[in-house]
């Protein structure tokens, strides 16, 4: 029996499984990648909104690595929601010391519901500890003005903002996600990489339930990095398997409910791979 590929995120809870490490395992799952999790912060969040929020200390954050790279090296690492500085210096210690793991960043700040994910003092440390370590960083609109500090308005600006990424932040790679955009006919991301740029677009569904589409989507290309997928082909699933998890949700809660993770193993197949 051949050994599976592992894929580890390092991010924080949500305890109706639509968000956060537990989407992201669902997700690696369903690329066919054992996943594995370190918790960050615990979240009491549903499809209403983020009612609590318990930051763990770095040094629980250190336990925990260091458990998982005594034993076990993953094939590729993905971070979601990291609450404080002391826990990205951590994170970044692991990146200097296996740079040939990709690293992919979700640079979550918001929840769906609006509800902030992050320190303040936070979002500028993200920019100078973590991402330019990225092979693939994947913020959607509002996270890449926050990042870039431009007002994303139209293609030209989604443009600077990749340039913003990749020459001056130091990302190998950057999806500047268009789900936020005012298109309502198709959803459509940008990936910037250091050499080329290339556009994914898919049908936008009407529906409210894209509550971890963020999470789901990187967890993704994450899983395919971990498989030795290039950069452009992991971002090409990504954006089919979003798509298809967002078309055949399963409409669960009274908000914003979660996305369907196993939409495109069903359609799909794993035997595509």
């Amino acid at each position: 029996m051949n050994k599976p590929k592992i894929a580890l995120t390092i991010a924080g809870t949500d305890p109706t499984g639509g968000a956060g490490v537990m989407a992201d395992l669902k997700s690696f799952h369903a690329c066919g990648v054992y996943g594995m999790a370190a918790i960050t912060s615990i979240v009491a969040q549903n499809t209403k909104g983020v009612q609590h929020i318990h930051n763990f200390d770095q040094s629980w954050l250190a336990e925990q690595m260091e458990s998982i790279f005594d034993d076990e090296l993953p094939q590729a690492i993905k971070t979601g929601m990291i609450a404080s500085k002391p826990m990205m210096e951590l994170i970044r210690d692991y990146l200097k010391k296996y740079p040939d793991l990709p690293y992919v960043i979700d640079p979550v700040m918001l929840a769906k519901s609006g509800d902030s994910l992050m320190e303040d003092d936070a979002k500028a440390d993200l920019q100078n500890i973590l991402l330019p370590y990225a092979m693939v960083a994947t913020p959607n609109l509002p996270e890449a003005e926050e990042i870039t500090g431009l007002t994303i308005n139209d293609e030209q600006s989604i443009y600077q903002a990749g340039k913003v990424f990749i020459n001056e932040i130091g990302s190998k790679g950057v999806v500047i996600k268009g789900g936020h955009s005012e298109d309502k006919q198709n959803a459509k991301d940008y990936l910037f990489t250091q050499n080329d740029v290339y556009t994914f677009e898919e049908p936008r569904y009407d529906t409210k339930h894209t509550h971890g589409t963020g999470c789901t989507f990187s967890a993704v290309i994450t899983a395919e990095l971990a498989k030795g997928k290039s950069i452009y082909e992991a971002v090409q699933k990504a954006k089919k398997f979003i798509s298809l998890s967002i078309k055949h949700t399963p409409e669960i809660g009274q908000g914003r409910g979660p996305v369907n993770h196993f939409a495109y193993m069903k359609e799909v197949g794993l035997d595509d791979e």
